[in-house]
């Protein structure tokens, strides 16, 4: 069979790089990656092809950045073309991107099934343009893996329990491969860490580095820390950031690392803030507590017994979470059993071989 995944986000590539290995090591498929170039520079889409051993895409569409309908539009409109070029018996896509709502839009309009994985995630909040796209993508999708029980829970309550398939969660996969990796090779992947204790932060969503009030009550509560601030970020929020802010003294930003360098990053950290969906369950993982600059998660499983907690842009919420003692009950295990990725692709196979 041929399959066709769409990728061309920084999580996706993650995802996607625990999966295509199985593929790889799968007779009776070939997989043919199209990278949609939603995610452009060097920092933050090639490195990760690199680094994490994903077969490069035969497709580059390079689209680029830009407004919601323009690039959702181009895409939908390059990868339409890839389709009718290759004919696949089904399409891979992952997450919640406008990568994803444009590949399952070309899909079903060409009657080519859809497989989801990551679906039925579910924030509630149709105000972020990622909810949006989870909604229509499931709602056309011909399997749904979902990576957890909320997840199926969710899909049930939408009327799409016969197309949902509990798989776990490849992201999960991806820790287990990859933290065997870093412990192993420690000092390839120090680049970035301070000597002394961290706190390891990320903001990237539009609520927050479009919102000038929300960076101020962000940083107010990282300034009143005892502890040094790493902050990975974007150029684009960087630019925005140092222009408006005098940055307090504790926090340093460094330029986005890859996959395995931000794994590091965390491993090594005390406490993660983030408003990143991925990273929550990255720290989750790790047995690293998290503060989510936020009004809600995806991940509610990550809320359990004081692993991660919502904070909001709000300064006081924020610092409360930095000042609550570690948890002293272990996580529960809510994202499968590591073989996420198997399940996906020996069900992909078995369906449309």
């Amino acid at each position: 069979m041929k399959l066709i995944t769409i990728i061309g986000a920084r999580p996706q590539f993650i995802k996607a790089a625990t999966v295509s290995r199985i593929i790889a090591a799968t007779d009776g498929i070939e997989e043919i990656i199209v990278h949609t170039g939603q995610h452009y520079d060097a920092n933050m889409s090639e490195i990760f092809f690199e680094e994490l051993n994903i077969p490069k895409p035969k497709y580059n569409l390079e689209v680029g950045s830009g407004q919601h309908g323009a690039q959702t539009g181009a895409m939908l409109i390059k990868i339409e073309e890839v389709l009718l070029k290759e004919k696949p018996d089904a399409v891979l896509i992952y997450g919640d991107t406008n990568s994803t709502l444009a590949g399952a839009f070309a899909a079903v309009k060409l009657h080519i099934p859809i497989a989801h994985v990551e679906a039925g995630l579910r924030s509630f909040n149709r105000r972020m343009p990622e909810e949006i796209n989870r909604i229509a993508a499931d709602s056309i999708s011909d399997i749904l893996f979902a990576p957890t029980q909320t997840a199926i829970n969710n899909l049930k309550n939408e009327g799409l329990e016969k197309q949902t398939v509990y798989s776990g969660d490849v992201m999960y996969d991806s820790v287990l491969y990859y933290k065997k990796m870093i412990l192993a090779n420690q000092e390839h992947y120090k680049t970035n860490i301070p000597n002394s204790p961290y706190f390891l932060a990320t903001i990237h969503r539009a609520e927050n580095t479009d919102n000038p009030e929300n960076l101020k009550k962000i940083f107010a509560a990282f300034g009143k820390t005892d502890k040094p601030i790493l902050l990975p970020i974007h150029p684009r929020t960087k630019k925005i950031i140092t222009d408006k802010f005098e940055l307090p003294s504790n926090v340093s930003i460094i330029n986005p690392v890859g996959y395995l360098e931000m794994l590091s990053l965390v491993i090594h950290s005390d406490k993660v803030l983030t408003d990143s969906g991925g990273l929550q369950k990255e720290a989750f993982f790790l047995d690293k507590p998290c503060i989510t600059m936020r009004e809600e998660t995806e991940w509610v499983e990550t809320l359990e017994n004081g692993w991660n907690c919502i904070a909001g842009a709000d300064t006081e919420k924020i610092l409360a979470g930095i000042n609550t003692p570690d948890p002293v009950i272990e996580r529960g295990n809510h994202f499968g059993d590591g073989k996420a990725a198997e399940k996906i692709v020996a069900l992909i196979k078995e369906k449309y071989k």
